[in-house]
């Protein structure tokens, strides 16, 4: 089984920057992508940013020159590199992965637990 712990939440002011951190534990030999995806209170469930193993990255618009998603692959941890941080950012971060299925390429999922960034001055 596939185990994610994210950490590096916290409190910042508008403008600051934090570093998120997503450790993986288990099987990881089929792995196909990583991410980050975020729910602040009262809106819906964004995707962020992800990561597929070979290094490939993809961003949603609104995250794009500010947040930066990398993984160190020998190490199992995906990171998410945040600067320019709004209130707007606030929101519980959380780590999934992907990972293709034992039989066919069907993909199955795995989620963190979460890591709380609140953005306030």
């Amino acid at each position: 089984q596939v185990q994610l712990v994210e950490s590096g939440g916290g409190v910042v002011q508008p403008g600051g920057s934090l570093r998120l951190s997503c450790a993986a534990s288990g099987n990881l030999d089929r792995l196909h992508a990583m991410g980050w995806t975020r729910q602040a209170p009262g809106k819906q469930r964004e995707l962020l940013a992800s990561i597929t193993y070979d290094g490939i990255t993809n961003y949603v618009e609104s995250v794009k020159g500010r947040f930066t998603i990398s993984r160190d692959s020998a190490e199992n941890i995906t990171y998410l590199q945040m600067t320019s941080l709004k209130p707007d950012d606030t929101a519980v971060y959380y780590c999934h992965a992907h990972l293709y299925s034992d039989y066919d390429r069907s993909l199955l999922g795995f989620w963190g637990q979460g890591t709380q960034v609140t953005v306030s001055s």
